[in-house]
């Protein structure tokens, strides 16, 4: 039960800092915007800077990144250096997957948040820093082509499990399992955007800002 507990409370911490709704403040506290109301109707970084630009987008964008970053390196904060090995990491998992439940469902605002594609990205910083910026060379690479950001994250998101094989060798079980976890989490939270694209009608990314 005290171990429980000693996991649960890290966990519940993680989960209200993937919970702070960074666009969704940004948004009423300088533009008056709800982004959720707004272009794609999503509360991340991309529809942030469809609605409000790239002055507004590109700091919910690293503040997004960083939530799941920290929410993982705060484990070293939290007394837990006694574990070792699959058992540090599963703990780390643990939080960065609350933390991006947290951006997903924020307790702030009404459980209406984004799709944790930047979160999941801080989650792959802390964890595994190199494979996290091969998967976003692929997304840029992607994006630049395509200029559709689902897609794009799509591609990156399925790479990532061939990403942590071919660099680590003979890595963990926890980074394998959560690299096929965000392969298919990411497609799964794109449903919309995937019928979109079958259909021809996903919008093309911009940096412009939306008239």
């Amino acid at each position: 039960m005290i171990v429980f507990l000693l996991v649960s409370i890290p966990v519940i911490i993680a989960y209200l800092i993937g919970s702070i709704p960074t666009s969704v403040w940004v948004g009423r506290v300088f533009y008056s915007v709800d982004v959720r109301e707004e272009g794609s109707k999503n509360a991340g970084a991309t529809n942030t800077i469809r609605v409000l630009g790239l002055k507004a987008g590109i700091p919910v964008l690293i503040f997004d990144i960083f939530k799941g970053w920290l929410a993982v390196i705060i484990v070293s904060f939290l007394n837990f250096n006694e574990l070792s090995g699959d058992a540090l990491i599963y703990l780390q998992i643990a939080m960065g997957v609350a933390a991006v439940v947290g951006h997903i469902f924020p307790i702030y605002v009404g459980f209406r948040g984004g799709k944790g594609v930047a979160t999941i990205a801080g989650v792959g910083l802390a964890l595994f820093p190199v494979g996290l910026f091969v998967v976003l060379g692929i997304f840029v690479i992607c994006l630049l082509i395509s200029r559709i950001v689902s897609i794009s994250s799509i591609i990156a998101a399925i790479s990532f499990p061939f990403i942590i094989v071919f660099l680590l060798g003979n890595p963990h079980l926890p980074l394998i399992l959560l690299s096929v976890g965000v392969g298919m989490f990411i497609p799964l939270t794109h449903r919309k955007n995937i019928k979109r694209l079958l259909k021809g009608e996903e919008s093309r990314f911009s940096f412009k800002k939306k008239k």
